[in-house]
């Protein structure tokens, strides 16, 4: 009797070890595969749940998940944020149409900004990109083109809630803060 002992897998493997190179590989490709397929059943479970009436989604969850890193205080019956000082009495034009003002505080995005969106993004808070920021801007301006952008904010994305957190806000409004929000990252 020889003291050496024949194990077949052993003398396969050392005859060829091209054959355990792929058997490593193949195991690697599979184990990505399974991590990318289990990120996506986790996100689509997500992504696909309607947020409207979500009990995650009220003025008290969200205040829960932002306690950590900013207060956020929603009254619905609060004046709108102060505009900036009015021009003389001789520069005004004599006849001002009603709507006027309305479309002027809709479309102050400065001034929306300033009082909702800026305490996420002056600071980049939960990953909010930072006001101008040009990359950060411009790579969601590419992706999710203007009226992308316009719809994640209306409809709230990832950690950020409807509105910035401001069912009040008019839909223009919200739309003009967008658009002051991209002027500062040009």
């Amino acid at each position: 009797m020889s003291g050496t002992h024949h194990d077949p897998i052993e003398d396969n493997i050392e005859t060829h070890p091209v054959k355990l190179a792929i058997g490593v590989v193949l195991g690697a490709v599979a184990l990505i595969i399974g991590i990318i397929l289990l990120a996506q059943l986790a996100v689509g479970m997500y992504g696909a749940r309607p947020l409207k009436d979500d009990p995650a989604m009220s003025d008290a969850a969200v205040n829960k998940r932002l306690a950590p890193v900013a207060k956020l205080a929603v009254d619905p019956n609060a004046p709108p944020p102060a505009a900036a000082a009015p021009a003389p009495a001789a520069a005004a034009p004599a006849a001002v149409p009603a709507a006027a003002p309305a479309q002027a505080a809709a479309g102050d995005g400065k001034a929306t900004f300033d009082a909702t969106c800026a305490v996420c993004h002056n600071a980049g808070v939960a990953g909010a990109p930072k006001a101008g920021d040009k990359a950060a801007w411009a790579a969601r301006l590419k992706a999710s083109k203007k009226e992308g952008l316009y719809a994640s904010v209306l409809n709230g994305k990832g950690a950020m809630p409807k509105k910035g957190g401001n069912p009040a806000l008019s839909d223009d409004a919200v739309k003009a803060a967008v658009d002051y929000l991209l002027a500062t990252a040009k």
